[in-house]
């Protein structure tokens, strides 16, 4: 006598996620990641509006950190430090596996890969020079006309972790925000049948108010910064170029603070 054989299990193609699924999907993503950033953004501006009419004055006066520091011993702080990256870009690594699909790799789906790294450098550079150069503008004009806080962006103490932490820092926030705001939302409100410019504008707004807690010139700023982001990724379909531009400008941004507060005290330094 023969031994039948085991059934075969049949594997059912995965089929196209519900709109209620997605829809509740991306909220579920937003509650966790930058859209509960945006909010308690939104709430620290509003804070901040509040504090500086019970103190009678500008909200420029004021002040925010980019990069606080964690502890006051330097190895507990790097520590600290290394978690929150390590946490952060685990919500991001969450947020593309929900976009992974059978026989779909979802990072080349969005163009983050090594495909074009010539072509993804060149694009980020042009896009630092066009976002950074006049981000640093809108900036020191909201600071002169003081509706923008004074941000502190690299607070860390000066210790031998300083640069290397800004630098993962700088990394995080490029994964954060691109992945997120352009990848994965592109790519969900997309499929819920939204217009391509609803879908740039409503990043772009969401986007400004990620960034909220900074003042009016930044939510400005970051909003114009999410138009194009959000045109250029529509255009090139590829994320890799808006990650080079975004690391670079935080870079920039948090490693040379101490430079431009030098150079510029009435501008980048405290209020007196």
């Amino acid at each position: 006598m023969h031994a039948e054989p085991p059934p075969r299990t049949v594997i059912e193609p995965r089929s196209e996620p519900s709109r209620g699924r997605l829809t509740w999907e991306v909220l579920l993503v937003l509650a966790v990641t930058v859209g509960q950033s945006a909010l308690y953004s939104v709430l620290s501006l509003v804070r901040s509006y509040l504090r500086s009419l019970e103190e009678q004055s500008s909200i420029g006066s004021q002040q925010t950190q980019l990069n606080p520091t964690r502890d006051s011993e330097a190895l507990w702080d790097a520590l600290y430090q290394l978690l929150g990256i390590f946490f952060a870009l685990a919500l991001v690594a969450l947020v593309v596996y929900l976009m992974w699909t059978p026989g779909q790799n979802a990072l080349r789906r969005i163009g983050l890969d090594f495909r074009h790294p010539f072509t993804d450098a060149g694009r980020g550079i042009l896009l630092l020079a066009v976002i950074g150069i006049p981000g640093l503008g809108v900036y020191a004009l909201g600071r002169t006309l003081g509706i923008t806080l004074q941000v502190d962006a690299s607070p860390l103490d000066s210790a031998w972790y300083t640069i290397p932490l800004l630098i993962l820092a700088a990394v995080r926030a490029g994964l954060t925000e691109e992945i997120i705001f352009i990848g994965y939302l592109f790519d969900r409100l997309r499929r819920l049948g939204w217009s391509w410019w609803a879908i740039i504008l409503s990043t772009a707004a969401l986007r400004g108010a990620y960034h909220a807690y900074q003042g009016i010139g930044s939510i400005i700023g970051n909003f114009a910064m999410g138009v194009v982001f959000g045109w250029c990724y529509r255009r090139w379909g590829r994320v890799m170029p808006l990650v080079i531009a975004h690391t670079l400008i935080d870079i920039i941004a948090f490693v040379g603070y101490p430079l431009a507060v030098s150079l510029f005290p009435g501008i980048f330094g405290p209020t007196p």
